[in-house]
């Protein structure tokens, strides 16, 4: 199952962007703060109950010019990986989360519609993070 959110324009540079996000550590900045718990991170990984007690474990990948990619860890329920590709824009630069998890039909009936509204509110927190500083 693949979601991806809409892509947003954020006004910082596409360096400062990838470094942000390849600390686990500021995921919280990304998250519905009503909509999650028990976050807690390390700079390599970060965890966190989503609306519905869905446990997310990120694990810190890869990163590279376009993109950075987080992976599930021990006690996620699945198989999945979190990308954030970036795309330069000059000053500014255009950012997109995609998640792409390995669920049955029954658990994406489950998850499907609540992973599409974090994964929209990251793009969002995002895009207002940089508006902010």
């Amino acid at each position: 199952m693949v979601i991806q959110s809409t892509s947003v324009s954020v006004q910082a540079s596409i360096t400062s962007v990838r470094a942000f996000l390849s600390d686990a550590q500021n995921i919280s900045f990304l998250l519905p703060q009503d909509k999650i718990s028990e976050f807690q991170a390390t700079s390599e990984q970060c965890s966190f109950k989503a609306q519905g007690g869905i446990l997310i474990n990120l694990l810190f990948d890869e990163q590279n010019d376009q993109i950075v990619r987080y992976r599930s860890g021990a006690g996620s329920p699945f198989s999945f990986s979190l990308s954030i590709s970036l795309q330069n824009e000059g000053e500014s630069c255009i950012g997109q989360v995609t998640f792409d998890g390995q669920v049955n039909g029954f658990m994406k009936v489950l998850i499907e519609k609540p992973l599409k509204s974090l994964f929209e509110q990251m793009s969002i927190q995002l895009k207002a993070h940089f508006e902010q500083n």
